[in-house]
């Protein structure tokens, strides 16, 4: 409803949900935010406030740049996109990987041809000339770089196709991280398609633990995603989730005070027991 799935996806097909969950996780991410906003805010006035967020709002606030480009349709097309736009169109249209906003970028398809093997790059206009000279001799263009076809950002947008053939071309014989090593001296933004498997074991995650081995008295043990936000002063510590009641004693007694009596009659009138299932 926010706006992000009639943008995803490759033109003249269905729509696309995004892998991230970004309903879920974004609204909760604006919600600490709003959160954290209007405790700074009660230590200046000493009022405290209803903070409302809803998902269908944060998910319209994490397209922002769809928003950006809808105005743009309202003046012209949209040049950096491979597909038609025009001028008054209305809807900011699906374009596969298309990187919008501006920016002339997509996903490269590296070796061994994998469904993940694949390299995003963004052709920026300070990198061209540099890129241009690099990939030019192996294609068989060895003046890529000055081809009235690419020599200037606009002849490149309408004629991105064969830019981005060309692009496919040359990283046929390279990996991704081949590829992301011989673009990353030429200062061209761009990054390896992260399959779950490449996360899972990939050195520089597990070093910023951010996937971290857990320890379930049920479950077993298991991989679980770290903490994003990094504290110095006061690091989060990723632990397993409770089982049910773990911790009810606990809380009966060092939260609430309750005494030995209390919570023995209370357990007796079962107000800790699990609620009965409800027949289906």
């Amino acid at each position: 409803m926010g706006g992000a799935m009639s943008t995803t996806g490759v033109p003249d097909g269905p729509p696309f949900v995004t892998g991230a969950q970004i309903g879920d996780s974004g609204t909760g991410l604006h919600l600490a935010i709003g959160l954290l906003a209007a405790l700074r805010q009660a230590e200046h006035t000493g009022q405290g406030q209803y903070v409302e967020v809803a998902m269908m709002d944060g998910v319209m606030n994490l397209c922002r740049v769809k928003f950006r480009d809808h105005q743009r349709l309202t003046r012209g097309d949209l040049s950096e996109f491979s597909v038609p736009t025009y001028k008054g169109m209305g809807d900011v249209p699906r374009a596969g990987n298309d990187s919008g906003g501006g920016q002339l970028g997509n996903a490269i398809h590296c070796k061994p041809h994998g469904p993940n093997d694949w390299l995003y790059v963004v052709v920026q206009e300070a990198v061209w000339e540099d890129l241009g000279k690099r990939v030019g001799p192996d294609v068989g263009m060895p003046d890529m770089a000055t081809d009235p076809r690419f020599a200037k950002i606009g002849d490149r947008r309408k004629n991105q196709n064969l830019m981005w053939t060309l692009l496919n071309k040359f990283a046929e014989k390279y990996t991704k991280r081949e590829l992301m090593a011989i673009l990353n001296p030429l200062d061209v933004p761009c990054g390896p398609i992260m399959s779950t498997e490449d996360l899972a074991t990939d050195e520089h995650v597990r070093g910023r633990d951010m996937w971290v081995e857990l320890d379930h008295p049920q479950r077993g043990k298991w991989w679980n995603v770290g903490m994003p936000i990094k504290l110095s002063a006061s690091p989060a510590k990723i632990e397993r989730s409770p089982t049910l009641g773990e911790h009810t004693d606990e809380i009966l007694q060092q939260v609430l005070g309750y005494d030995d009596g209390k919570i023995k009659n209370l357990k007796g009138a079962g107000a800790f027991s699990v609620p009965p299932k409800k027949a289906a």
